[in-house]
């Protein structure tokens, strides 16, 4: 019995009726660029989430750019614009940053929750700082509450990167629904993902989701009158058709994946004894995870996962190489402050196979398999 890491094949089989139907009245009406489809997302996003205005855009490297080039930031060569993030996260992140010309300013991680330490961002505030950008990784919300108040005191934007949290509840609300701007991914191994790219940004700004607007097509006010410097940024009408289809169940999608890493990490807990690396995830309260990632942390990761390989059950890691280390970044976004938690988790993690259509058979199996690796793992870690 083979454990797919994720199972989209099952999610296309339980809407089918309803992704086909969709896609058939994209093909039939021809319109895919700008059709009816992105519209009628963009409104059911933002109900969702909570917020007044979603863009839908092209990915979500486009969802984290068009915020900082709308906001001005990195805009003025004459300046040297900083934004604060974290250091652990996809390369994703500081490449929005450069990509708008400002700099990225990496801070440390909770290492319990992997977001970024809120009690490490004052002091790389500088008056070059513009905006604070964090990323609610593996899919709980980071401490955006603290992150506000820090950035009202000193005249901050907030651009949350909810590339792997959308849907995830932060105490009375929802990531994306708290801050300047944030923005999502669409890529198809996320919680909402489609058959392609995709992305969208959340705001309750409409001064600031009018110059994104334009921005997404090429800086247009109107056809073919360009009044800014912008990127071509649609998203297809086609993944917004397998969007909408995706979001009829979604919410159970999440709380299916809530009851798996409830029982995941029930189950793994005993770990804890045998490996003094382990660790289950852990969900702050008032928080609700999409679980884009279930993460464990393990004292030797190589023979973990060539263990796990021998057993039938895929692993990945999410991510061995924290942003400020990778070579060009290394190069060019030199590292200011220390980052050993952000070192020691690109060095320990591994995410496990989760999806929502996971059978009690399947998660049995990844838990016994994890149980025997981390055992295996310990015994021959010489």
């Amino acid at each position: 019995m083979s454990v797919p890491f994720i199972d989209l094949k099952s999610q296309y089989n339980a809407l089918k009726k309803s992704i086909d139907s969709r896609i058939q009245k994209v093909l039939e009406s021809g319109a895919y660029i700008n059709g009816p489809e992105v519209a009628e997302l963009e409104k059911l996003l933002a109900t969702h989430t909570g917020t007044k205005h979603c863009l839908a855009v092209g990915s979500g490297t486009d969802a984290l750019v068009l915020p900082l080039m709308a906001l001005g930031i990195g805009q003025n060569k004459s300046s040297e614009d900083e934004v604060i993030t974290t250091a652990f996260s996809f390369i994703a992140t500081a490449e929005t940053i450069v990509l708008a010309g400002a700099q990225p300013v990496y801070v440390d991680i909770d290492r319990k929750t992997y977001n970024i330490d809120v009690s490490k961002i004052e002091a790389a505030i500088t008056q070059k700082t513009k905006a604070i950008m964090p990323v609610s990784l593996y899919g709980q919300a980071a401490d955006l509450d603290e992150i506000n108040a820090l950035a009202k005191k000193h005249n901050l934007h907030v651009i949350e990167d909810t590339a792997q949290s959308y849907g995830a509840a932060y105490k009375n609300t929802k990531s994306g629904a708290c801050t300047t701007a944030a923005g999502t991914s669409f890529y198809p191994a996320k919680p909402l993902g489609c058959y392609g790219e995709g992305g969208a940004i959340f705001t309750n700004d409409e001064q600031l989701l009018q110059v994104m607007k334009e921005l997404r097509e090429h800086g247009s006010e109107k056809r073919y009158h360009h009044t800014r410097l912008g990127l071509n940024a649609r998203i297809d009408t086609l993944q917004c058709a397998i969007l909408l289809a995706k979001m009829e169940r979604y919410d159970w999608e999440v709380d299916a994946r809530n009851k798996i890493a409830q029982n995941f990490s029930h189950q793994m807990d005993e770990l804890k004894n045998v490996d003094p690396q382990f660790s289950t995830p852990f969900i702050k309260n008032g928080n609700k995870s999409v679980w884009a990632q279930y993460t464990v942390t393990v004292t030797n990761r190589d023979i973990f996962q060539k263990k796990m390989q021998e057993l039938g059950v895929p692993t990945t890691v999410h991510y061995p190489m924290t942003m400020p280390d990778q070579p060009w970044y290394k190069k060019n976004t030199p590292q200011r402050f220390d980052i050993p938690h952000s070192r020691w988790a690109a060095e320990h993690v591994v995410s496990l196979p989760m999806y929502p259509d996971m059978d009690e058979t399947i998660q049995s199996k990844v838990i016994e398999a994890t149980k025997t690796a981390v055992k295996f793992s310990i015994e021959n870690n010489k």
